[in-house]
């Protein structure tokens, strides 16, 4: 599933496209033909990303909303469109490029007050402006939950998936099954700072990458340099060699190294 970071990338690189513009809107799929009439022909004012959702406004007041989930991709491309094939959900178009969605969770049109009920469900995003980490960590304080848990939870913090949780747990040198209420303040800020810092260069890279220059060999970071844990599962830690350990929690791969990551004792 696209984590945060492809988000607020896609509404960078759409509010460039089309921001300002007025869109040509589609449904050749049919699922979202309704919908799509309700844009067509409008002025998209704005996007932004909070999490994982996307958002669209239009001048006539509609605001598409968009949750790509684990299916969910867009493709993009400048001139006259391709020919529609396949579950094409959503397709605009301008006079300069096009953009078409296929296989989201969600795409739908909602009030302004629906965006704000759905967003107030949201904790704070670390790629958002004015964001308060310490409202994240009074669930985090209160909560039997292990930590790796609580990162993936959207309502105590928005756009962090499976790789940012692994990765940020990694870098804090924290055990992700250790309680929530047992993990300290100062460690919750600092993972918090480290979260804006490496989100903010994967908006900017287009990828995930996590590991230091000290610790991955010189030269270009290719895929298999760009993570400490995640999906390493039996080779050696970067930094200390112990074989990297693998479990499922809440019903994603959890990755760690039993040593980094020692348990409180």
């Amino acid at each position: 599933m696209p984590e945060g970071h492809t988000l607020h990338r896609l509404a960078r690189d759409q509010e460039r496209l089309f921001g300002g513009t007025v869109v040509a809107a589609s449904s050749p799929q049919g699922r979202f033909a309704e919908g799509a009439a309700q844009l067509d022909g409008q002025l998209l004012t704005g996007t932004e990303a909070y999490g994982k959702h996307l958002l669209h406004h239009y001048g006539n007041g509609r605001i598409l909303h968009v949750h790509l989930g684990l299916y969910g991709k867009f493709a993009t491309g400048r001139g006259e469109p391709p020919e529609p094939r396949g579950a094409l959900r959503l397709r605009l178009v301008n006079d300069a490029a096009w953009t078409d969605l296929r296989g989201p969770t969600a795409c739908e049109l909602l009030t302004p007050d629906a965006v704000e009920t759905l967003l107030a469900r949201l904790g704070p995003d670390p790629l958002r402006a004015r964001q308060d980490p310490a409202a994240a960590y009074r669930r985090v304080a209160r909560s039997r939950t292990p930590i790796g848990a609580l990162l993936m939870d959207q309502s105590v913090l928005a756009g962090v998936g499976n790789v940012y949780r692994a990765e940020v747990l990694f870098r804090a040198r924290l055990h992700p099954l250790r309680p929530g209420r047992d993990v300290p303040e100062r460690l919750w800020l600092g993972m918090w700072d480290d979260l804006v810092t490496l989100m903010r260069a994967g908006v900017r890279a287009g990828r995930i990458v996590t590991t230091r220059p000290e610790d991955r060999p010189a030269g270009r970071v290719t895929r298999d340099r760009a993570h400490y844990v995640y999906r390493r599962t039996g080779l050696p830690c970067r930094v200390c060699s112990t074989p990297i350990a693998a479990a499922v929690l809440v019903a994603r791969n959890l990755f760690w190294c039993p040593t980094c990551q020692a348990p409180t004792p």
